[in-house]
């Protein structure tokens, strides 16, 4: 660990964790967002409870927001729809068909039948 990181300022409810949450989020180059939701779930307990739980929260919210916007879900969202339908449209045809088939071929039997019948 490097010594920037055996120092801090404002606290110690970092000292005792093995890796500080500030050196893991700059050598992973995570971004804002990332970094702030790991420091407030990392420092929870020692600091500020279930406030620190809601901010980490708030801040997984700003990258999703960043990174999946509504717009983009939306589109998928509507997709997922569209496939669906479509679905639902060829299960019908083919519903449709085989019901087709199977009653050309109750109607040849029957004409078969009937025609046994009548050369009888």
């Amino acid at each position: 660990m490097s010594e920037v990181y055996k120092k801090q300022i404002g606290g110690d409810h970092y000292q005792s964790m093995t890796i500080q949450p500030s050196e893991f989020i700059n050598k992973n180059n995570l971004p804002f967002a990332e970094g702030n939701a790991i420091k407030y779930l990392c420092r929870h307990k020692q600091k500020g409870q279930r406030k620190d739980l809601e901010k980490a929260i708030h801040y997984c919210q700003m990258a999703i927001d960043r990174d999946y916007p509504k717009d983009f879900l939306e589109e998928a969202e509507k997709e997922k729809k569209e496939l669906e339908e479509s679905y639902q449209e060829a299960k019908r045809q083919t519903e449709e068909r085989r019901s087709k088939e199977w009653l050309k071929g109750y109607n040849q039997w029957k004409k078969d039948k009937i025609d046994d019948i009548s050369n009888n």
